[in-house]
């Protein structure tokens, strides 16, 4: 079943990216980022209504409560990162560098969870490895500065860095809570740290300048999110990180395709090659 729920996380996943993508344009990402979460919460609260659970939220141990606001955090630092850097940059190059997260999380898995680190787990992560340097070392080639604050594969790593963080203490606090329960608490944390960056930026005065078509493109986006993250969280609970995180990175290729076909992004021959290495990777994982 957790096979399952994360291969549908992985599909309601590959439509985030390329909605935000479309919805991004000509808003600031940090208000994009906001505006899409208030449909996630949405979401999560009514999954919560629906399987009866309301009142299991006053009743989470201290030391759940504690892993899943600290989740929810760096999910929002990893949004942040992840959606500023899809606007000035190419969703085909972005996605694949942001979900090598696989990477950092299978070994954060081995260290902190003490999941077995089987030959096939270890062989993949060193292959979707290879396949993220892939990705990175052309474009460094072409730009000599790239590694700045301003530049999107340096926001691509950060958010991935920040998505390792998101899954590991996520299986902690998600024990003994029912992940509809865990889904919605950190996607109030979020909501309240992006909210926050935005009045604090005073971008929120640019919600009029919003088109419609904008608003249309986010909320769709943010309920994709809601539903990959109800998908995925369910399979984490039930499953292993170094399992579950794998099989839900298969978005990166329906990202890609979509961004081919939608976005008309033309396909570098890196870009290919790198997110051909990343599946097999990701394959050799499941097995």
């Amino acid at each position: 079943m957790s096979i399952i729920l994360a291969l549908l996380a992985a599909l309601f996943a590959s439509f985030t990216a390329i909605l935000a993508k479309i919805g991004i344009e000509k808003v600031d990402s940090n208000l994009a980022t906001a505006l899409r979460t208030v449909v996630v919460v949405i979401i999560a609260f009514l999954m919560v209504v629906i399987t009866g659970e309301t009142e299991s939220i006053f009743t989470i141990s201290v030391k759940s409560f504690i892993f899943l606001i600290l989740s929810g955090l760096t999910t929002g630092l990893s949004w942040i990162c992840f959606f500023k850097a899809i606007q000035i940059g190419d969703v085909s190059k972005v996605v694949p560098i942001d979900k090598s997260s696989v990477v950092l999380t299978i070994l954060l898995s081995f260290i902190i969870l003490r999941e077995p680190a089987t030959f096939w787990v270890v062989s993949g992560g060193i292959i979707i490895s290879i396949g993220t340097f892939v990705l990175i070392g052309r474009e460094r080639k072409k730009k000599k500065k790239v590694f700045n604050t301003k530049s999107y594969i340096f926001l691509a790593i950060l958010s991935a860095v920040f998505a390792a963080a998101t899954n590991i203490l996520a299986k902690i606090g998600i024990e003994d809570v029912d992940s509809n329960v865990a889904t919605f608490i950190r996607t109030v944390v979020i909501i309240l740290f992006a909210w926050g960056i935005v009045f604090f930026q005073g971008t929120y005065k640019d919600l009029k300048k919003v088109s419609k078509k904008s608003y249309l493109f986010l909320i769709l986006s943010g309920g994709a999110t809601g539903l990959s993250w109800l998908c995925y969280f369910g399979a984490l609970a039930i499953g292993k990180v170094s399992v579950v995180n794998p099989i839900d990175k298969f978005s990166v290729v329906l990202t890609m395709i979509l961004s081919f076909i939608i976005l008309k992004e033309k396909p570098a021959m890196n870009t290919i090659a790198g997110a051909i290495m990343i599946t097999i990777g990701t394959a050799m994982l499941i097995i």
